[in-house]
């Protein structure tokens, strides 16, 4: 006996105008932004206009909800519901990436002060340090770091940069130094670079 097709079909969705976000990351980063006291690290960076920290938080919960370019940053921020969170109004994408390089041009002094701030509220015990250098390819040619050299990802066709991270040994296993560096740089330039960002003494490194 065939089987009768029933005539009921599902409801046709209609887009609206609602948006949703998860707003735990921004109030998780609201919290802990708050909790290590880094609003007076980066207060000292920017006076006029928009409040640097509002933009940064909004930076850093972007990153962790989205993590795509800053030009669609700024789409996903400049949204009623994510500014009323700040307190904030609609500003120009332009805004974002002065702000970065505020951070970039302060880069030493800014992770100095965070590491002060990290250890001072969790209590760390002093420790030696693990460090490791190595490379990004670049796909574009507007860096001014980028030079061909040798290629951890196998591609010397291609201009890269190098970086260098360190990072306290365990139990602790927090990150506290970056340095980047033009696509030659060899791993002894890093180490004297980070050290002294840190404030450390060359012979309290391991690897």
């Amino acid at each position: 006996m065939p089987i009768k097709k029933c005539e009921r079909r599902a409801e046709e969705l209609r887009p609206n105008k609602n948006i949703s976000f998860p707003i735990g990351s921004i109030l998780a980063v609201k919290k802990y932004y708050d909790f290590l006291g880094l609003s007076t690290i980066f207060n000292k960076f920017k006076g006029r206009g928009i409040d640097i920290n509002s933009l940064i938080q909004l930076l850093i919960s972007y990153k962790l909800t989205e993590n795509l370019s800053i030009s669609k940053a700024s789409k996903w921020i400049n949204r009623t519901p994510i500014l009323d969170l700040f307190d904030l109004k609609p500003f120009h994408e332009k805004t974002l990436f002065r702000t970065l390089e505020i951070i970039g041009d302060n880069m030493e002094e800014i992770i100095y002060h965070i590491q002060d701030h990290i250890m001072d509220r969790y209590d760390f015990e002093h420790t030696d340090v693990n460090m490791d250098w190595s490379s990004l390819i670049l796909y574009g040619d507007k860096s001014s770091l980028g030079r061909y050299g040798y290629s951890r990802d196998h591609r010397p066709d291609k201009k890269q940069i190098t970086f260098g991270l360190v990072e306290l040994r365990a139990p602790i296993n927090v990150p506290f130094g970056l340095t980047v560096q033009k696509g030659t740089a060899l791993y002894p330039v890093s180490v004297r670079q980070i050290t002294t960002l840190l404030s450390l003494p060359s012979d309290n490194t391991s690897r």
